[in-house]
């Protein structure tokens, strides 16, 4: 699943090509919003909140998407072939000079732009936010002080953006099992640390968590490699069950807590 960062420059992206620019072409393949006319409006903005997208229009409607696992919108000039298959299109956009396809994506939804707060209720401050409120976030991960960390950070009811990369670094930063309860760590650091990743890769693809791009992640990834700090072998597992399953890394000497 896509890291809030992700999300955030893929908003950016699509901000810069389409906003301010008429909609020559607007399509929605899917069923609930096939009919939906979006050809002639002007696109105002599009944001980004944690890991869900919103395009706004001058119908005073935004359309929200959702990565989840394997959704992505890209970027093409008129007449580019495009780097997936056709039939994953659920979202095709042209101005004159771009077209935005959105792959495989989730939670679309077309609704007032005044009712975007209302979808995003549940969930904790947004990472990226440039008024994100660590302090909230910091009251809603210690709510459950049993809970094991590596689920809290994933949860976006706590803090919006996380994803299993930046949770299992996180977790190797503060020495901690991704299976310690929350109480055994400091949840203030977990918290900037969450933000100061987030906010570091923002502008590039890449999530580089080391400050090397030849290595870019201590235990990422690499169960069965040696830790880039101590030399141990990072040991793979997964956390979680059913949907909510991911697979967990972990250095058994550095974190140990």
């Amino acid at each position: 699943m896509p890291e809030g960062d992700t999300v955030f420059l893929a908003a950016r992206r699509m901000h810069d090509a389409l906003a301010g620019k008429t909609l020559l072409r607007a399509e929605l393949r899917h069923p609930r919003l096939s009919t939906a006319e979006l050809s002639g409006l002007t696109v105002l903005g599009v944001r980004s909140y944690g890991k869900r997208m919103f395009t706004r229009f001058s119908s005073e409607l935004s359309l929200h998407s959702h990565f989840r696992m394997d959704g992505a919108w890209h970027l093409y000039r008129p007449g580019e072939k495009w780097r997936r298959p056709a039939h994953q299109a659920r979202a095709v956009f042209e101005v004159d000079d771009r077209q935005a396809i959105g792959f495989a994506l989730h939670d679309l939804e077309l609704l007032p732009t005044s009712d975007e707060d209302q979808l995003i209720s549940h969930l904790g401050p947004d990472l990226l936010a440039e008024d994100f409120d660590a302090d909230l976030a910091v009251s809603r991960l210690v709510a459950e002080p049993d809970r094991e960390i590596g689920l809290a950070l994933l949860d976006q009811r706590v803090m919006a953006g996380v994803g299993n990369i930046y949770k299992t670094e996180v977790c190797f930063l503060l020495g901690a099992s991704p299976w310690a309860p929350v109480s055994a760590v400091d949840a203030r650091r977990a918290v900037s640390l969450s933000r100061k990743l987030l906010m570091a890769n923002r502008w590039r693809p890449e999530q580089i968590t080391t400050g090397d791009p030849r290595n870019q992640h201590y235990v990422y990834g690499r169960a069965g490699r040696p830790c880039l700090r101590c030399g141990t072998r990072v040991k793979g597992g997964t956390q979680g069950s059913g949907v909510q399953e991911r697979v967990a890394y972990f250095c058994p000497t550095c974190q140990n807590g």
